[in-house]
């Protein structure tokens, strides 16, 4: 990836940097495209699928799937997760989102997440966050209502949030974030980030001047936005790709380390009748080959479009750069965080 970055004038002209209540004074990269765009390829379908996890320590990563989790080891079928009494089930309608707990401890809770859990949006009836423990017993972990719609969910590994779990929601145009500990206890980081949504993530120690901060995509503008522990929210790059309601960026991951042409990343594809881009009801996968041959590396930020996911790599140092490198199927549905696992 080059190290491109568009002059000042031009990127304020343009409205990259000058977002509303966004601050510093990064200017938003050029998007190149690299030599050689790989493609997503249906991997196997999964009837309303939504969201994935990392794996867990068993090798298996967490789908949520028509309104419930299965687990999935990479080259076979999901396997139904937490189905038994005290398991899971929610309503379907907007987006459970799932995030996968490290088991991190929270200091300022005197507690840890517990490893391998799983923690589930629950956007309708009564919002708020419920976990799921690694033998698939469910039990509300926080209650958000009036909070707005809950649409990002993402662990802090990082500790610039205290090691918390972090959770959007979006009401009249603006995003409140919140970040929860292991016994519930919520504290507001902001109540006023532009509109976020999809598959929110916090950047490694390695992501350079946006290290540890939460990135979100904004699907309507296009933009990848990063917000503080102490609630400013930057810019990190515009996209660079369709722009919209249920097509722009929507999905986004972090390349782990170790990531190698025995990995493949994955994302989910939803059916969404009437929809521009219906979707496929499917998991889609990328061979690590052919993200490694487009010049993505491990700790740069990938983020694709909810319509046809259309990717993107960010890498930031002291400065940021993008690459448009893969599409997927013009009529993906990209929902959720992106994941890489081994084949």
């Amino acid at each position: 990836m080059n190290l491109l970055s568009r002059p000042a004038a031009l990127a304020g002209a343009l409205g990259l940097t000058a977002l509303a209540g966004c601050g510093g004074g990064h200017t938003a990269p050029v998007v190149t495209s690299a030599g050689v765009v790989a493609h997503w390829r249906q991997a196997l379908h999964v009837t309303q699928v939504v969201d994935l996890t990392p794996t867990r320590a068993d090798g298996r990563l967490v789908v949520a799937t028509n309104g419930r989790l299965a687990l999935l080891r990479p080259g076979t079928r999901p396997q139904p997760f937490a189905r038994g009494r005290g398991g899971y089930k929610t309503r379907r309608g907007p987006e459970p989102y799932i995030a996968l707990s490290p088991g991190n401890a929270v200091p300022s809770g005197g507690c840890r997440f517990p490893r391998d859990g799983v923690y589930a949006l629950e956007p309708q009836g009564r919002p708020g966050v419920i976990g799921i423990d690694a033998a698939g017993r469910a039990r509300r972990l926080v209650q958000l209502r009036g909070a707005g719609l809950l649409n990002g969910i993402a662990f802090d590994s990082t500790g610039r949030f205290g090691h918390r779990l972090l959770v959007t929601a979006t009401k009249s145009g603006r995003t409140t974030v919140f970040a929860i500990d292991c016994r519930g206890v919520t504290q507001t980081v902001t109540r006023g980030a532009p509109r976020l949504e999809g598959g929110v993530v916090v950047a490694p120690r390695s992501f350079g001047i946006f290290a540890g901060q939460l990135i979100a995509p904004d699907e309507k503008s296009g933009r990848i936005l990063a917000i503080a522990p102490s609630g400013r929210t930057s810019l990190v790059a515009d996209s660079g790709v369709s722009r919209g309601g249920d097509i722009g960026v929507e999905s986004a991951g972090f390349v782990p380390r170790g990531f190698g042409p025995g990995w493949s990343a994955y994302l989910a594809d939803r059916v969404s009748p009437g929809n521009p881009h219906p979707g496929d009801d499917a998991i889609l996968s990328l061979g690590g080959r052919a993200v490694l041959r487009a010049g993505v590396r491990p700790g740069d930020l990938v983020v694709a479009s909810e319509g046809g996911a259309q990717t993107v790599a960010v890498r930031c140092r002291t400065t940021c750069s993008a690459t448009h490198f893969a599409d997927g199927p013009a009529v993906a549905h990209a929902e959720g965080h992106i994941v890489f696992a081994r084949v």
